[in-house]
């Protein structure tokens, strides 16, 4: 089984990260059963946050009795120091441990500092101190962001979408980190589920010996296939080689990655979902995304008021009501004319 070193954590993970965003959809009988075959197949990192719902909940109730021999790292998004210890405290108890393996700040506008007004990395260190994390790192979709956090030397981990459909600024940071001798934990290895082919993600995966990829992982059929590849790891043939530079090709310049950091939209309009709707179509063609209800939700795009909002905040810098127009347009065009 292949194994990543998480930089100077001195942590060793299994080349197949545990996802958890996805477990908050299904039940918690579903969620223990998928993370304890995990386990017990050889999967020993984990990552969440308080973020997604009963995630961290789900976890804690996984692993209640085998807490020492796995890997845990989840995410906060406070912006003080004490929301910082009520989301601490609450993943906690949640995990149902008293220690977190790497603990993130869950994509900041920033890079948090020491001495910061936030108070925020302080707090963080103060966390370390008396044990309740182990190391501390940062998540963003910020190239800039990402870039300070390398350079500060204050972080043992970063977390950043990466996947064969990474561009030379993605794969600077991967070699980056590995000068810094930070832990690079790759999200989004499937591009938000525009990838659908998972050997080719993983065979990409493989080329970089100090990448932790996180696969997020909701259906056992899932969870089969990567746990495949442990023992027979796809390699980078020349069908697979094809097959990634043909998705690179179908999915260059603007997409929505479906990240939502764009949202909430003030007319309540579901980009994420609605933003790639073309491509979720064609790649992964789903009657749910031509029910009735979906096409009120595709109808909303023309509620909207160009406030800037979803564009001032995209980190990935797309231009938000005009890729929204571009997929209502195809949507009418293409699949509900009459809509």
């Amino acid at each position: 089984m292949l194994t990543v070193r998480m930089g100077k954590t001195g942590l060793v993970v299994s080349k197949n990260g545990f996802g958890a965003l996805p477990i908050q959809r299904i039940s918690k009988a579903e969620a223990v059963y998928l993370l304890q075959k995990a386990f017990y197949n050889g999967i020993n990192y984990f990552d969440t946050a308080r973020y997604y719902t009963d995630s961290e909940e789900k976890l804690g109730a996984a692993f209640a009795y085998t807490r020492d021999k796995i890997i845990i790292s989840t995410k906060t998004g406070a912006q003080t120091a004490e929301d910082f210890w009520k989301d601490l405290e609450t993943s906690l108890t949640k995990l149902n441990t008293d220690y977190i393996d790497i603990y993130q700040f869950h994509n900041p506008a920033f890079c948090p500092r020491p001495g910061g007004e936030d108070g925020l990395y302080d707090a963080a260190l103060e966390a370390k101190k008396q044990g309740k994390i182990r190391h501390i790192g940062i998540t963003n979709h910020r190239l800039a962001v990402a870039e300070e956090a390398i350079a500060s030397g204050l972080y043992e981990t970063l977390q950043f979408p990466f996947s064969y459909l990474a561009g030379e600024p993605e794969l600077k940071l991967v070699e980056e980190c590995r000068k810094a001798d930070m832990g690079f934990i790759a999200m989004k290895g499937l591009a938000g589920g525009l990838i659908h082919h998972s050997a080719s993600a993983y065979a990409f995966m493989a080329q970089f010996d100090n990448v932790a990829p996180i696969w997020g992982v909701q259906r056992e059929s899932e969870l089969d296939e990567f746990l495949a590849y442990q023992t027979c790891p796809p390699e980078l043939t020349g069908e697979i080689k094809d097959r990634i530079e043909a998705d690179k090709q179908e999915l260059a310049g603007d997409f929505c990655r479906g990240c939502g950091y764009c949202m909430p939209c003030p007319q309540g309009i579901q980009i994420n979902n609605c933003a790639r709707m073309s491509l979720m179509l064609r790649r992964a063609p789903s009657a749910a995304n031509l029910t009735p209800e979906m096409q009120q939700e595709m109808k909303k795009i023309e509620t909207c008021l160009e406030c800037g909002q979803c564009k001032a905040k995209c980190p990935y810098g797309l231009d938000t009501p005009a890729l929204l127009k571009k997929n209502l347009e195809d949507y009418k065009a293409n699949f509900v004319p009459n809509l």
